[in-house]
């Protein structure tokens, strides 16, 4: 039952956002929890639990493994099995550190409830972060979202542990009824407060910069083979050179994707010249692989209309095991590499966040594929962007859950820095997303063209822009300590009294 009700919360997520099967799902897990007796079966039926969420979350971990199956397709049922058993670890963690706020039944529901929000926190740092299908993600179809600016996905999932947890959080029928309806009060009014901000006219700004964002279609199985890896090259220049449509204005930018070019930006022969000739006199920022000695980097390039490059943004936060492998230097003497680099044994991680200045076209944050689901290294640009880029590859999904998820969290991000993003991915889902996270335009998956698009304007800084999932954790962390206080103070009474 508990594998079921973690299944059943993960249906929540992107694609499908079925945000009241998750609450009834995680209502119903933390009803089991509430009424075991011991944390340990708490933290069994949170492994449970975790383990169904994973893989109706995350099946689409076994995609990249296929690319190449005969090198990698024995990996893919390890891979999903030993992800699922991950997040099972960490919701047990979380549900069996949670149930010992008290030994009371609405105690040991409550605490559980705090201690799967914590463990979105936990898992979004530790080990690299991976907060990916957090619990505060089911709202991103939903008015509710827009709370994301103030309160971050950390907040949102803590609200959605709450209203599910919350009438298990008291002893008596009428009690439980009345936190149901504060419950139901507060998503009314979050969800009413969110529905307004939407219906309020975004301003017009007629003189910002036009962008062209290029998705190829380009295969992941195929984008590298000798007879295919031009083909998909002059695929992207004639998108990029193909005129706009009549009477729309002519792009200043032209964005292609993630690893757009078969060549390094080191060695890249008349590559370059191609670009800038099909751009006609625009830059052209684009996905690109680079070499500096024996390291290789994920990088994007800003290349000038006289083909030099007029900025550069190496990828910081790479993938455990896809772009690097840990301890990857000594790996590489046993032949050990990450798949996911074209060159080399791997990446090697640029030096962090920054941001480009494109002159008139403001100041951008890059944010290279993987990048985009950690909102916490957009702190740590050192100043307000204009706006958000993000190129990305997201064919080792396929065409399942994978990409639809990762375009959530994208909007999800400008959301939280009330700042437009541009998203261009390789086989889709690119998008124009605007300050408050609305996609405006898009091209869906397996699709070739271009969006072309004026920038739409950013919003005031948002909270939580400037505190970032502080707020939240500490909510967590007092909420927890409450509960547990006022548990061991029934317990001394109960003492006392006897």
């Amino acid at each position: 039952m508990a594998l079921g009700a973690g299944s059943a919360v993960g249906l929540g997520q992107a694609p499908l956002g079925w945000w009241p099967v998750a609450l009834i799902g995680l209502a119903g897990l933390l009803r089991m929890m509430a009424a075991s007796l011991r944390p340990g079966q708490v933290a069994w039926l949170g492994f449970a639990a975790g383990f169904g969420y994973a893989l109706s979350t995350l099946y689409w971990i076994v995609e990249p493994f296929f690319v190449e199956p005969e090198i990698y397709g024995w990996m893919a049922p390890f891979a999903l099995v030993l992800m699922a058993a991950g997040m099972g670890a960490f919701w047990a963690l979380g549900a069996g550190i949670g149930a010992l706020a008290g030994q009371g039944r609405a105690a040991r529901g409550l605490g559980a409830a705090l201690g799967l929000a914590g463990m979105d926190a936990l898992r979004s740092y530790v080990f690299t972060g991976f907060p990916w299908a957090l619990l505060g993600h089911v709202w991103i179809d939903t008015p509710v979202a827009q709370a994301a600016g103030w309160i971050g996905p950390l907040g949102l999932g803590a609200l959605t542990v709450l209203l599910a947890g919350g009438p298990i959080a008291v002893s008596t029928r009428g009690a439980r009824l009345g936190a149901g309806a504060a419950g139901v009060a507060v998503l009314a009014g979050l969800w009413m407060w969110g529905a307004e901000r939407l219906s309020e006219p975004m301003p017009e700004r007629f003189d910002a910069p036009v962008i062209r964002i290029v998705q190829p279609n380009a295969e992941q199985h195929l984008k590298w083979l000798p007879e295919h890896r031009l083909e998909y090259f002059y695929r992207h220049l004639d998108l990029t050179a193909a005129p706009p449509a009549e009477g729309e204005p002519r792009p200043d930018l032209i964005v292609w994707p993630e690893t757009a070019v078969p060549f390094l930006l080191d060695r890249a022969g008349e590559g370059l010249e191609m670009i800038a000739e099909a751009a006609n006199g625009r830059p052209v920022a684009l996905g690109i692989q680079r070499s500096e000695g024996a390291r290789y980097y994920n990088s994007l390039a800003v290349i000038a209309p006289d083909a030099t490059v007029a900025g550069l943004y190496d990828k910081a936060h790479l993938v455990p095991f896809g772009e690097y492998i840990p301890f990857g230097d000594v790996m590489a003497r046993f032949g050990i590499a990450a798949f996911a680099a074209q060159q080399g044994n791997g990446y090697s991680a640029g030096p962090g966040a920054r941001l480009l200045d494109l002159g008139a076209l403001g100041k951008v944050a890059p944010l290279i594929c993987y990048e985009a689901i950690f909102p916490q290294d957009l702190r740590g640009l050192g100043a307000r962007p204009d706006w958000l880029l993000q190129v990305t590859n997201d064919a080792w999904f396929g065409n399942t859950s994978g990409p639809w998820q990762h375009l959530a969290q994208a909007r999800m991000r400008a959301i939280e820095q009330g700042l437009p993003m541009m998203r261009a991915a390789n086989t889709g889902i690119s998008a124009l997303i605007d300050a408050r996270g609305q996609v405006v335009k898009m091209l869906g998956l397996g699709e070739i063209g271009t969006i072309d698009a004026r920038l739409p304007p950013g919003l005031d800084q948002p909270p939580y822009a400037r505190w970032g999932d502080w707020p939240a954790l500490g909510f967590i962390v007092a909420l927890w300590a409450f509960l547990a206080f006022t548990a061991r103070n029934r317990v001394d009474r109960k003492s006392t009294s006897l």
